[in-house]
């Protein structure tokens, strides 16, 4: 009997997590027929662990989303329920913003989002296989035996690749927050010849509001003034809640110690690899044994539940003892817990098979984003999915890749990582992971990256209206405030006192006056010399005048890295045959065919003497070809004649 084919897409992305909901919205946004599969669609855009988007590094990663054109920033502005911006004591390379989200609300509000999109069609199915026809795609089945048909397929799978939960010693198949996991899809990987790690993350236990003695704690409020994570959002609304502080203490860490043994990550019971950023509370105690204590935040799940999440309390302990170490806590003495805490095993594949695309270098068509990628990280995945979708529309169109490199956006650096240089554990975006931080900064992200949005189709036209008028208005002021010279005078220089700034006795821009440390934009105000703009517009200006020098200096560094990411290697290169290169150098480089030097230079195993060698063999071909060319010219020249 002949399958049944359920349907015909441009593009049919597989999960409905942060990555997937992008990858899906993006398609479709661009045109494309589109199908999201869900193993369960009550599941969409869930968050299974903290409640929260954004973030230090990650609220970048937001900001880039959102100008691209896509949908994490717009929800989260819609659904959270405390913002704050962090680290704003170490300059605006690192300003970084976090919201603390209504999960439930979050969830409803994407999946409103999906539903509602045109060229977007959204089934609850569980994938089983991926179906290639000649190293091309050509659809995938579903757990009935339906098949759906397509010219492009985004794997964005989070945890669900045959998912195990472990709490002590009790382990069970099961993706995250106890709904079904995917058991099938592996094998349908691993027979297209895919490479699958075995990774692992955990989640701390959610505890009822009711049983906390919140006057133990010390409170955490949010900002006064709100800052949205999308350029589109004009209005906010007020923070609805307070988050809390405890600590771990000597009480706390005995009974981890003490019951060690029955931990499954050192009685060898969990076999993933975890995260190194977000380890769980014995792993803290046990490698950080100088730490008398540690932070554990208490954050709500959202307004319409008394359910409290505790970060900085990761474990996969048995419940007796996740009990024990919970009530030891200052507050948590009479804590009820509501969801155990679990560590959870699951199934990714090594990312060094992909292009910087994210297609599969052996199979036409297939993406990957998001987790299955072996990244953490809600903001993580949506950044990938949203480039996974894009890429996939631009396939079927014919048209080359969009590949944001790493002095383009924190996008380019966490795909850039994941595929380069690869992955020996969950990978967490970082700050520090970016050499150009102090231009990718979160307030500039629109300026860096909508005209890039709007150019592949994805940027709304009212998106590009507001970006044009933003940049108008960023240019017209710099003009105005270094034609604008003020003259000194007792009002003058009485205001630069206040300030504790040099006095003046000739004329002196208002550029130069704002370049000073101490002289803020807000106090041009008590001058006279302000302009009615919109706080956007100041705070770039600002910025932009204050950081002049060092931006330059990153500047002429990122001018040096784009040299080198210009230097195209050919395809169809074989590095075993280059005299020179190390052994490893020649296995690294012919398994993931860096696109340019600059890629080359970031692979693992790869030196700088390799590097050299590559540019001597470069020069070398460009002189043969020229050599060639002259020749074919020559004998040209000698048939006319």
């Amino acid at each position: 009997m002949d399958e049944f084919i359920g349907g015909v897409y441009d593009v049919i992305v597989v999960g409905a997590g942060h990555a997937g909901c992008e990858a899906a919205l993006a398609a479709a946004r661009m045109g494309c027929k589109t199908a999201v599969f869900c193993l369960n669609l009550d599941s969409i855009a869930n968050m299974p662990c903290n409640p929260n988007i954004g973030g230090t590094a990650k609220g970048q990663l937001v900001r880039e989303i959102d100008a691209l054109g896509g949908q994490m920033g717009i929800t989260a502005d819609e659904t959270f329920i405390q913002s704050k911006i962090l680290n704003r004591g170490k300059g605006p390379a690192v300003y970084s913003l976090r919201a603390q989200i209504d999960r439930r609300a979050y969830h409803t509000r994407m999946k409103w989002v999906l539903e509602n999109q045109e060229n977007l069609d959204v089934k609850q199915a569980e994938v089983t296989e991926v179906l290639c026809e000649n190293n091309k795609v050509k659809g995938i089945k579903v757990n009935t035996g339906t098949v759906y048909l397509c010219k492009a397929i985004v794997i964005t799978t989070g945890t669900y690749l045959k998912g195990r939960i472990v709490i002590g010693n009790t382990s069970y198949s099961s993706g995250p927050d106890g709904l079904y996991p995917a058991n099938k899809l592996s094998d349908s990987l691993r027979a297209l010849g895919i490479e699958l790690l075995r990774f692992k993350t955990g989640t701390p236990a959610r505890i009822n509001r009711r049983s906390i003695d919140f006057s133990k704690m010390v409170e955490q409020p949010g900002d006064d003034e709100i800052v949205p994570f999308s350029f589109m959002t004009d209005e906010v609304n007020d923070n609805q809640i307070v988050c809390y502080l405890t600590h771990t203490n000597n009480e706390t860490h005995r009974i981890i110690h003490e019951n060690l043994h029955r931990s499954p990550l050192y009685s060898g019971d969990i076999q993933g690899i975890g995260p190194r950023y977000c380890p769980s509370i014995e792993d803290k105690v046990v490698r950080f044994k100088e730490k008398e204590s540690h932070q554990v935040f208490v954050e709500p799940m959202g307004l319409n539940t008394n359910e409290m999440y505790l970060q900085g309390m990761s474990t996969s302990m048995p419940e007796d003892v996740q009990i024990k170490m919970i009530r030891s806590l200052p507050g948590l003495e009479n804590a009820t817990i509501m969801r155990p805490a679990y560590a959870i095993e699951y199934d990714c594949i090594d990312p060094t098979q992909l292009k910087l695309s994210l297609e599969l270098k052996t199979i036409d068509g297939l993406f990957f984003a998001g987790q299955v990628n072996g990244s953490s990280g809600y903001e993580e995945a949506a950044a990938q999915g949203i480039m996974a979708g894009i890429n996939a529309v631009l396939k079927i169109k014919g048209r080359e890749p969009l590949i944001l490199d790493r002095s383009q956006a924190y996008i380019g650096v966490l795909i850039d990582d994941l595929v380069t240089k690869g992955i020996k554990e969950p990978y967490r975006m970082m700050t520090s992971r970016a050499e150009y931080r102090l231009w990718l900064r979160q307030d500039n992200a629109d300026l860096r990256l909508t005209q890039i949005g709007y150019d592949v189709g994805l940027a709304s036209e009212e998106r590009y209206k507001r970006y044009i008028e933003k940049k108008e208005k960023i240019e017209a002021e710099f003009m105005r405030l270094k034609k604008t010279i003020i003259p000194p005078s007792k009002e003058i220089n009485e205001f630069l006192r206040k300030y504790n700034s040099a006095q003046i006795t000739s004329g002196i821009k208002l550029y130069d006056l704002l370049r000073r440390p101490e002289i803020e934009y807000h106090h041009l105000e008590e001058i006279g010399q302000a302009e009615d703009l919109p706080g956007q517009v100041k705070e770039q200006v600002t910025i932009s005048i204050k950081y002049e020098g060092y931006l330059e200096r990153q500047m002429n560094q990122i001018r040096q890295f784009k040299r080198m990411e210009e230097r195209k290697l050919p395809e169809d290169i074989d590095y075993s045959k280059i005299q020179g290169l190390s052994t490893e150098a020649r296995q690294k480089l012919n398994n993931q065919r860096p696109q340019s030097i600059g890629q080359a230079s970031r692979i693992s195993g790869v030196s700088p003497a390799d590097i050299s060698v590559l540019l001597i063999y470069l020069e070398a071909q460009k002189r043969k070809n020229k050599s060639n060319g002259e020749q074919i010219q020559d004998g040209k020249d000698k048939e006319q004649c």
